[in-house]
């Protein structure tokens, strides 16, 4: 019988160990944070490894390139802006003269070449019989008319055609259509060129048509001016480079703007996008390109934005030395900081937490299935150690030793002072020390850091861009009421209400249209009431002026003498909404416009009328910016270095012609280096976000662990004190099945056998009386 009972107590034992192993949680408790934590931890390392410590920076820094983008987008807008003016100009002056008694086409060209001075060539033609009536500038071929041309829904539609010499050109119709006369077609052609807009050295744009033809460039020197062979080289490369670029560009511009943005983005409208080119001689070919196609649907039926043309902006330039591995050693010592503080973080809390919470667990086990032979062990400190004293008088009880029960209830004060929220507030503390370290005080940047040249010429020449923008949208604006004054009647101010009305409709620009009369007294007016007086001045001749100051908002004015009616001057205000939106750029930062004081006058931003600029710096680039120069005033740009900021800034005065360029008005823009994606820049910010990282992984696990753990095992061990102190009545209910709740599920199982058992010593004790009384 020996063999047979040495051969059955394996098979118990078996049952038991599998019988422990079903108890015990598998998904909860104390496990699963921790391991989660050193998972994130080792993750977080790698994370911090890559970023903190690349091989080496790119090149060329991503500001630069993106750089290069803004001022594709700018030229696209500038470009669709030029072509759009020049169609509404040409239509809006048909519209005018069929209103009136009809012209001579001599007379008409001459007009329109006076008002307007932006059209290479101009033709009257007689529609009947085809015969070319009047002509100024360049000769116009009229092989491409045709009635497709003519007739359809696509009738008078501006048309690009190809001249004998090569050269492209933007046509544009209009129908003069007079009563009692032959109808006549007004033809205007201009060349798709690049915008006149200042490209700053050494940068090249090109209007490029679908199929990467390039129709036109600019910013290339003349090879006979270029004074050795090695600049010739240099150039025929650049413009390789331009072509190759040009036709990369065209391609990745085709795709629809609609798709190519994404949901609720903002920026350019349309797709734009940046490219990288060959380097010759320690410089590489940036460029950005952008379709003057546009998702905005105000934007659809622009005539520039249905040409299928993109602008390529390419600027060479230095290559940036590649960081060796130094950087690639340091991001892996940070790295190893981090896996070491990790792994003692998960140490303190096995050690802490874990270990002591497991042995609660086999101990409550052991007494609730009635092993009472040996003492409880009794953690050192904290929740358990309550927990574990409980459980020691819970076994005195069951057993009867009443002074093991005395003893343990005595130790249960000094035991219960210290508490499981020190093991996880020194393990917030351990990956305090590295993550706080990394976030504020790892690769902090000062005014030192070095800004590529590139960003500070870029966002002059781009202020000056906005500058030209600015100032041709005031002569356009003036240009307009010049044209709106030759449909007034001075004699009849109900019809000349209604002209301002319609123009008004036409002309979002303007706020109200009035005529004053030499008195200054409105004779008719359209919008608004008027904002302010206007005055002839001898002074001040100026047919451009801001007025306002002490209100809400300047009060921009545009005049024009209304021909043949002396004294009557048609004023337009001019809305500020509208200058700050043709403020408003992408990677430019804040833009305003002053006045010869320094004084705002529009801001892509919130500001007050007429306040000073926020920076003395500032103010005093204004007026650097408004000393003449040569021919004139000239824009300027700086770096401004204060405290620990860096700030890019720049200015550039109204220039040019128009009416617009004598107000003595004034562009400036600034914006923080910190927006610009540098390396120093991106490595603060790198470690930023893995502090960052770290203090979420710090709040995740550890505020699992007291959600889970410790606030369960705080109320487990009143509980577990209350049953050691006799409360029998009060049931234990787990709130998770994990360490805390298979302890808790064990406590109620003691507590129902002291129930039975204080049941049955009652019971015994008066079945005695029972059987006395009975005799």
């Amino acid at each position: 019988m020996t063999p047979t009972k040495g051969a059955q107590r394996p098979a118990r034992g078996g049952r038991r160990r599998l019988r422990r192993r079903a108890d015990m949680p598998l998904l909860g408790g104390i496990r699963p944070p921790i391991a989660l934590l050193c998972l994130l931890i080792i993750a977080l390392a790698g994370l911090t490894a890559k970023v903190l410590g690349p091989a080496g920076d790119p090149v060329v820094p991503k500001a630069v390139l993106g750089s290069q983008q803004h001022f594709a987008e700018d030229g696209a807008i500038a470009l669709r802006a030029s072509i759009d003016e020049r169609v509404t100009d040409l239509n809006r002056t048909a519209a005018a003269l069929n209103a009136g008694e009809p012209a001579d086409p001599e007379r008409v060209l001459s007009d329109l070449s006076n008002t307007y001075q932006k059209w290479t060539g101009t033709t009257v033609l007689d529609l009947e019989s085809g015969k070319i009536l009047a002509a100024r500038g360049e000769t116009i071929p009229l092989a491409w008319l045709d009635k497709d041309v003519l007739t359809g829904d696509h009738a008078l539609t501006p048309r690009m055609v190809r001249l004998e010499t090569g050269d492209v050109r933007l046509m544009t119709m209009a129908l003069l259509d007079w009563k009692d006369r032959p109808q006549e077609l007004l033809i205007a052609s201009n060349s798709l060129s690049v915008p006149a807009i200042n490209l700053g050295p050494f940068r090249s744009m090109a209007v490029v048509a679908r199929g990467g033809e390039v129709l036109a460039t600019a910013g290339f020197e003349q090879a006979e001016a270029l004074n050795s062979d090695a600049e010739r080289d240099e150039l025929a490369f650049l413009q390789k480079q331009m072509t190759r670029l040009s036709e990369r560009g065209a391609k990745e511009a085709e795709e629809d703007p609609v798709s190519a943005r994404e949901p609720g983005s903002r920026g350019y409208p349309g797709v734009s996008g940046t490219l990288l080119g060959d380097s010759y001689n320690g410089r590489v070919a940036t460029a950005g390109y952008a379709s003057l196609a546009s998702a905005d649907p105000e934007q659809r039926k622009s005539v520039g934005a249905g040409l299928g043309l993109t602008v390529v902006a390419m600027l060479p330039v230095v290559q940036e030395h590649a960081v060796g591995q130094e950087r690639e050693l340091y991001g892996l010592v940070v790295a190893g900081v981090l896996v070491v503080f990790g792994l003692l973080a998960a140490a303190l809390l096995w050690m802490a937490v874990q270990r002591p919470l497991l042995h609660l667990f086999l101990e409550s086990r052991r007494l609730a299935r009635g092993d009472l032979t040996r003492p409880v062990e009794i953690p050192r400190w904290g929740e358990t150690a309550r927990v574990g004293a409980a459980l020691e008088r819970l076994r005195a009880q069951l057993s009867g030793d009443a002074e093991a029960d005395r003893e343990a209830g005595g130790r249960k004060g000094r035991r219960g002072r210290f508490g499981l929220r020190v093991p996880l507030a020194l393990t917030a503390v351990l990956l305090l020390l590295w993550c706080v370290p990394v976030g504020l005080l790892l690769n902090r940047t000062d005014a030192s850091v070095s800004v590529p040249s590139t960003m500070v010429n870029d966002q002059r020449d781009r202020t000056d861009l906005v500058a030209d923008r600015v100032r041709r949208a005031l002569n356009e604006a003036q240009a307009d009421l010049v044209s709106t004054t030759r449909l007034i009647d001075a004699d009849d101010p109900d019809a000349t209400t209604g002209v301002l009305d319609d123009a008004l409709r036409k002309h979002t620009r303007y706020g109200s249209l009035y005529v004053l009369d030499k008195g200054g007294d409105v004779v008719a007016r359209a919008g608004e009431e008027p904002g302010a007086d206007w005055s002839e001045d001898e002074k001040d001749a100026s047919l451009i002026r801001v007025a306002g100051e002490g209100g809400k908002k300047p009060v921009i004015q545009a005049a024009a003498a209304v021909p043949d009616a002396k004294g009557l001057t048609l004023v337009g205000e001019i809305r500020v909404e509208f200058l700050n939106s043709l403020l408003a750029r992408p990677g430019l930062g804040e833009v305003r416009v002053v006045d010869a004081k320094a004084r705002t006058i529009a801001g892509s931003n919130g500001f007050l009328a007429f306040e000073s600029l926020p920076r003395e710096t500032l103010t005093d680039l204004v007026r650097a910016g408004g000393v003449k120069v040569g021919a004139g005033p000239v824009e300027n740009g700086l770096l401004i270095r204060e405290g620990r900021s860096v700030t890019v800034a720049a200015a550039a005065p109204f220039s040019g012609g128009g009416v617009a360029a004598d107000v003595g008005w004034t562009v400036i823009s600034w914006q923080n280096a910190k927006h610009f994606e540098i390396a120093p820049y991106e490595r603060e910010d790198r470690s930023v976000l893995a502090g960052m990282l770290g203090l979420a992984l710090i709040v995740v696990c550890l505020g699992w662990i007291h959600l889970v753990v410790v606030r369960p095992l705080r109320a487990l061990a009143g509980g577990a004190e209350k049953l050691a102190d006799g409360d029998l009545k009060t049931v234990l209910y787990p709130r998770y099945h994990d360490e805390v709740g298979a302890v808790v599920r064990s406590l109620e199982l003691v507590r129902q056998q002291l129930q039975a058992r204080r049941q049955n010593q009652a019971r015994r004790s008066a079945e005695p009386r029972l059987g006395a009384g009975g005799r």
